[in-house]
């Protein structure tokens, strides 16, 4: 199967190199799955971010006693590229074995690789010897719409469940599901996530948007191309004049991935939560 430049590792058996290997790290053209559902790259209908969270990063000191961290890699969603995940994990897995005088050096070595892989600015923040990292967990913000009461029997990606889908009454609103759920382009795994909608504009039929959300669950794509997909739909289907969709992906091999699109904000307003 190709994606992108047709080179991944994902689906592959891999050695583990537990010494600094920027080589590890692949990329993938943002512009493929933008053509799909008509963005074009030069001309975004939004701003945001993909933030990955790293549980499981670790380096020696000088003297070769280990450092254990979790660091916060923010890739702009006007980069180039996406990061493959596998080989993003595997380059963490890099820093295992090499030697780093100062965290400054590690957050510096971690900036250039990413960026130069997304071909776009990339941000590190690190929490050496896992203190100072904002820990605490708490629940979707706004109104979450998966109490509602509906019968499911097709589970097949449809964006025409927002078709119709809006009421004359103008509202600025955040709503929240813990129920989405895709698959892996490549191996099929399951994706887990968390997806929070905000927005102003004529009111969403709450039912239908959990319908079009539940739709995901045998959807095959990346975690930033759902994000962006969903953003599109909503913004095709509903006209709403602000936008934002923000998910929390649980995480899989240490490091998580939470897509932030906006229209009108710079920063999501979700915490970390509890499933991750």
């Amino acid at each position: 199967m190709s994606i992108g430049n047709g080179i991944t590792l994902l689906g592959k058996n891999t050695n583990y190199i537990q010494n600094y290997s920027p080589d590890l790290l692949e990329s993938l053209p943002r512009a493929y799955a933008r053509e799909e559902i008509k963005i074009q790259s030069g001309n975004l209908p939004f701003s945001g971010f993909d933030l990955w969270t790293g549980f499981e990063l670790s380096w020696l000191n000088n003297k070769g006693k280990p450092v254990v961290a979790i660091a916060d890699f923010f890739i702009p969603a006007t980069s180039r590229n996406i990061i493959e995940s596998k080989s993003f994990k595997l380059y963490l897995n890099s820093f295992n074995q090499t030697r780093f005088a100062t965290t400054e050096q590690v957050a510096e070595s971690l900036r250039q690789d990413l960026s130069l892989s997304a071909v776009g600015e990339v941000k590190v923040n690190i929490y050496p010897h896992l203190t100072d990292y904002p820990a605490a967990s708490n629940s979707l913000p706004g109104e979450c719409i998966d109490q509602l009461d509906i019968e499911i029997g097709d589970y097949t990606f449809k964006p025409e469940h927002l078709i119709g889908s809006t009421f004359d009454k103008i509202v600025f609103e955040t709503l929240s599901s813990n129920l989405l759920k895709s698959n892996c382009l490549v191996t099929n795994q399951p994706d887990w996530g968390s997806v929070v909608i905000r927005y102003e504009g004529q009111q969403i039929d709450r039912e239908k948007l959990l319908r079009y959300i539940i739709s995901f669950r045998m959807h095959n794509e990346f975690h930033e191309q759902c994000v962006e997909r969903i953003f599109n739909d909503i913004n095709y289907y509903c006209r709403p004049e602000k936008l934002s969709v923000f998910a929390r992906y649980t995480r899989r091999g240490g490091l998580d991935i939470n897509p932030f699109r906006s229209n009108f904000e710079e920063r999501p307003a979700a915490p970390r939560l509890i499933r991750q």
